[in-house]
């Protein structure tokens, strides 16, 4: 049974706090940041962990979001009642990340064994790494011919078709190294969505996504997550909760005036040094 200190879960919480809603992949960074604590990756009670703070990324989200969350769901009912009422933006805004939300909870549900098995290993985490950059990078140049052309569209031009898409594409997040926010943010640029308007998007769909995954693996893995001890697991889900306020925050006034590429020079630098340190020897993949 995997051992977890205190300072590894505050390590952890920060990592998952930082990590979550940046373009860099959480999931990668944290399978990284266990092996180099010498933590055993594929310990159902680490997996259970991994998954189970981001419980605390979620309430970041949920607390920051709260008044727009509230708007919506208004909106939704409404429209459930109201025939005029469904031509409210947000109502089509609240059928988007309803529907966004359905296919990587399947597919996640359907390919659990394998998520958290043979894909947890960093040769797969840095290859995902490298490999998604160059899906960012052309979503970022179909943005800008968009942007050029005057053909963006804001937050109240998303319909739930635009859910759909980006919540297919969501599904590949399901690979290490993708990355979640990286997934759905370049979805929606190449769905001619603004920046703001697509990471807002992508925050509103990680709320069911990231609360499925974290409370079906707590209750699956309930045995192995109450063996770390129950200060840990506390300690990670708070030290997650506020990075990730914090993390928020600051993205939001990145993407206003700046593009992804940063994250991609980041992303294929770690990559790649991976891959040498793999090779090398100096840490094992799994």
């Amino acid at each position: 049974m995997a051992d977890l200190s205190y300072l590894d879960a505050i390590i952890l919480g920060i990592v998952e706090g930082l990590t979550e809603y940046l373009p860099v992949s959480s999931t990668g960074h944290l399978t990284i940041t266990e092996k180099l604590l010498g933590l055993e990756v594929d310990d159902p009670a680490v997996t259970a962990y991994t998954a189970f703070i981001q419980i605390g990324a979620i309430a970041a989200t949920l607390i920051y979001f709260f008044k727009d969350f509230v708007r919506f769901a208004l909106a939704w009912f409404r429209g459930l009642r109201d025939t005029e009422a469904r031509t409210d933006p947000d109502y089509g805004l609240a059928w988007a990340v309803i529907i966004g939300s359905i296919p990587v909870g399947i597919v996640g549900f359907l390919a659990r064994g394998i998520i958290s098995g043979p894909l947890r290993s960093l040769w797969v985490v840095a290859a995902a790494l490298v490999l998604w950059s160059i899906v960012i990078v052309v979503a970022e140049r179909m943005h800008t011919t968009f942007e050029r052309q005057g053909r963006l569209r804001g937050e109240h031009s998303v319909r739930p078709i635009d859910g759909l898409i980006i919540g297919l594409v969501q599904c590949f997040s399901l690979i290490p190294g993708v990355s979640r926010s990286g997934a759905t943010i370049s979805a929606g640029l190449a769905l001619r969505i603004d920046r703001v308007t697509a990471t807002r998007l992508s925050f509103f769909l990680a709320i069911p996504a990231l609360t499925a995954a974290g409370l079906f693996q707590a209750v699956e893995e309930k045995d192995g997550l109450s063996a770390l001890g129950i200060g840990p697991v506390l300690v990670g889900l708070l030290v997650a909760f506020l990075v990730a306020y914090a993390t928020i925050a600051w993205l939001l006034r990145f993407v206003a005036n700046h593009s992804l590429l940063p994250f991609v020079w980041y992303r294929v630098i770690l990559g790649v040094l991976l891959v040498g340190v793999l090779g090398a020897g100096l840490l094992s993949a799994t």
